[in-house]
């Protein structure tokens, strides 16, 4: 896979697709730029080699109409703040006044494309929407790992129909890291694996216990392990349809001699709730009205001691409602345990890092990954159709 690095920029249209799908406020007000932020070294680039600069992304879900609420207006003001240069937004991000804007530009000037999901044609790949884009453009460089794993218009049909193409620093870096973490890592390589619902992960699952040393699983799914297990989970969210499957993987993973972690104790309450009533149980004493929201503190123990030695961390998933301050102990405790080790740690999904920035610990991360369902397909052992089309001949 060629990489922004690997090409001549200067004079050249270069459409970046990046992943600017930010939050905002109502008043449409930025409230986290980490996004923008990371694409700044793609961006950089091509304005330093000399590019002409064209950027498209999409933002929130307008569902192919154009809805300027999610306009992506507020983001080209907030990188022509960054970049201290203008931004010019684009009235579309097809057309003959876009089109027009884009044979106008300058080496080194900016556009920022209007949002791609104004079109149904971009979720649906539509190959004549993906032409009229890359008319505009002489080089395509995808820079939105976390979009990667969608085979839509401007991952994956934009590519095809531009002579060069190749990742921008972002998606390398998040590959690189991958590869790191999974195909290559120093031993032991622990995978802690948590979040609500077996059936989302039991693909990745399945896949790591090839790769890994150590699997420590936690938040809800480890209801439904554990009561494959024979053990009352009370009123706990369960996912009886995959019991047999959770039983099949417990066995499979003792064959294959990865040593397997469940909690041993929970943070038990009688409802979903802040105010709800909270007590520490043993994980064969959960009440049968009452509902485990997050690990407890002999779990958080076992938990670390499974990872004191550990050399490559990967983590997917809160060990319970972290949301609720009440039940955010034990994921806390991991943000913690993961940042203080010794280990190449990498963390992957939206939940995981909500966490430790909730925490505090996030400087303390080796990498925390931008896409949660790319990341996971990784997990499974699955290609990115975005990264395999700039590995096409």
């Amino acid at each position: 896979m060629l990489t922004i690095r690997d090409l001549t920029l200067k004079g050249k249209r270069v459409l970046v697709r990046v992943d600017f799908n930010v939050p905002m406020d109502a008043d449409k007000n930025i409230t986290d730029d980490i996004r923008i932020r990371m694409a700044l070294p793609t961006i950089n680039h091509v304005l330093e080699e000399g590019g002409k600069l064209i950027l498209c992304s999409h933002m929130g879900r307008p569902g192919g109409k154009r809805v300027m609420d999610f306009s992506l207006a507020p983001v080209a003001a907030h990188l022509a703040e960054i970049l201290g240069r203008e931004v010019k937004l684009a009235p579309d991000c097809i057309g003959e006044e876009s089109e027009a804007l884009v044979s106008a530009m300058q080496d080194g000037d900016v556009v920022m494309l209007e949002n791609l999901r104004f079109y149904e044609q971009e979720t649906n790949n539509d190959a004549d929407f993906a032409e009229q884009i890359a008319r505009m453009a002489d080089v395509y460089i995808n820079d939105a790992f976390a979009v990667s794993h969608r085979a839509h218009a401007s991952v994956v049909g934009i590519p095809a129909h531009v002579a060069e193409k190749a990742a921008g620093f972002l998606l390398q870096t998040e590959m690189d890291f991958f590869h790191k973490a999974m195909h290559t890592p120093v031993r032991p390589l622990v995978a802690l694996v948590g979040g609500a619902k077996v059936s989302s992960k039991l693909g990745a699952l399945h896949n790591m216990l090839d790769k890994v040393d150590t699997m420590i699983i936690g938040g809800a799914m480890a209801n439904t392990f554990l009561k494959s297990q024979g053990v009352d989970m009370g009123a706990s969210k369960i996912e009886e349809d995959l019991l047999e499957s959770a039983r099949e993987f417990v066995q499979e993973a003792e064959k294959k001699g990865v040593k397997l972690y469940l909690p041993v104790d929970f943070v038990a309450a009688d409802r979903f709730a802040p105010d709800a009533v909270v007590k520490n149980v043993t994980f064969r004493d959960v009440p049968s009205e009452w509902m485990a929201l997050d690990i407890g503190p002999a779990s958080t123990s076992y938990f670390q001691e499974a990872m004191a030695d550990a050399r490559t961390i990967v983590w997917n998933g809160p060990m319970g409602a972290f949301e609720m301050d009440a039940f955010a102990r034990g994921t806390m405790a991991m943000c913690q345990a993961v940042a203080s080790s010794h280990a190449l740690s990498v963390t992957g999904g939206g939940d995981s890092n909500a966490a430790v920035k909730k925490s505090g610990e996030a400087a303390n991360i080796s990498y925390m990954s931008t896409g949660g369902g790319a990341f996971l397909r990784l997990m499974e052992g699955k290609t990115l159709p975005g990264v395999e089309v700039l590995e096409a001949d």
